[in-house]
C-alpha cells in the first residue's frame, strides 16, 4: 500500500482533475463510481508513464547535446594544437635561413678584410 501512495503523491492534482475528466467523459451507461475511479487510476498512470518518457527523451536529447558540443570543442582544440604545431616550424624555418644568410654575410666580411 505504501507504493501507491507514492504513485498518488507524485501526480499532480491537475493530472487528477484531467484523468477524472476524461474518465466521466467515457462513462458508460450503468457505471458505478467506483468503476469510473479505477478508470481515472488507469489514466493517471498513464498519464505518469508518458510524462516519465518524455523526461527520458529529454535526458538523452540534453546528454547527446552536450556530447556533440564536447566533441565540436574537443575538434577545435585539435585544429588550433595543429595550427600551433605548424606555426613552430615555419618559425624555426625563417631562423635557419637568417643565421645562413648571416653567416655568408660574415664569410663574405672575413674574406674582404682580409
Amino acid at each position: 500500500m505504501a507504493k501507491a501512495n507514492t504513485n498518488a503523491q507524485s501526480v499532480s492534482p491537475e493530472v487528477v482533475a484531467e484523468a477524472m475528466k476524461i474518465a466521466r467523459g467515457t462513462q458508460q451507461p450503468g457505471q458505478t463510481k467506483e468503476q469510473t475511479k479505477l478508470i481515472a487510476k488507469g489514466i493517471e498512470k498513464g498519464i505518469a508513464e508518458y510524462k516519465k518518457q518524455q523526461k527520458a527523451k529529454a535526458r538523452a536529447a540534453d546528454k547527446a547535446r552536450k556530447q556533440a558540443r564536447r566533441a565540436k570543442a574537443r575538434d577545435a582544440e585539435e585544429a588550433e594544437e595543429v595550427v600551433m604545431e605548424g606555426a613552430g616550424p615555419a618559425s624555426s624555418g625563417r631562423v635557419a635561413w637568417a643565421l645562413l644568410v648571416l653567416s655568408w654575410a660574415g664569410f663574405a666580411a672575413y674574406l674582404l678584410l682580409s
